[in-house]
């Protein structure tokens, strides 16, 4: 990790993103003054399953995997993070652990944002924490999804829905599928990379994909989306 100075050519002067548009000019430099941009290399934790959490996290550019480290060195990912999005929403409300790791699939470029600083701007400022509670509120949307799929779906089903869920992710100049493994992929279905490698081949002989190296591209998005609801 890299702390990125003012004077640095990859500075960012202001955080993008909607919720910080609600702030007043004290607010923002009150934020200002508490932030730090970082660079984090790929295959860097930005966070760490365990550790304290005394900052929030926003992407400025670059991808990023959030997963839950399990025993015997498996994990399960939650969530592809990208630019514009947090990380450690809940240490503005709980200051608790991290109960998940994230890694950076590329360079990230990042604003480190202490905890307490949010959570007074947010206990001052309603349209700046309705804000926060949203993100905060979609995040946990997606993990509900997250436990659905696991419950209730056949292993065909996860995979589709899993490479629906990478395709629509859109972040300029970046091949998602290039920067995840197969195993990592087994990981967002929650099945073995042996079982992962099989489903990928069976929907590439049907014609539903096409596999090339790391790359995976869709050929069938519509037939995916039946596979992955009836699955």
């Amino acid at each position: 990790m890299k702390t990125i100075l003012e004077n640095d050519n990859d500075f960012f002067c202001d955080i993008q993103a909607p919720c910080f548009q609600q702030l007043s000019p004290e607010e923002i430099e009150f934020i200002g003054n508490s932030k730090t941009q970082v660079l984090f290399r790929k295959g860097e934790n930005l966070t760490k399953q365990g550790a304290f959490a005394s900052y929030v996290l926003f992407l400025v550019s670059g991808i990023a995997k959030q997963y839950v480290e399990g025993d015997a060195g498996k994990s399960y990912n939650l969530r592809m993070v990208i630019p514009g999005e947090f990380v450690g929403l809940t240490s503005v409300f709980t200051h608790k652990p991290y109960n998940y790791s994230t890694i950076a699939l590329t360079d990230v470029q990042a604003f480190l944002v202490d905890n307490n600083s949010l959570l007074k701007v947010a206990q001052n400022n309603g349209n700046f924490a309705i804000g926060i509670i949203k993100r905060y509120s979609l995040q946990n949307n997606g993990l509900f999804d997250n436990i659905r799929t696991l419950m209730y779906k056949q292993m065909n089903g996860r995979m589709a829905e899993v490479l629906l869920y990478i395709d629509g992710i859109k972040v300029e100049g970046i091949d998602i599928f290039a920067q995840l493994s197969r195993k990592e992929i087994a990981e967002f279905a929650g099945i073995s990379t042996e079982n992962a490698v099989k489903i990928l081949k069976s929907f590439e002989k049907d014609n539903l994909i096409k596999l090339e190296d790391k790359t995976i591209t869709i050929l069938n998005s519509n037939h995916l989306a039946e596979i992955s609801k009836h699955g």
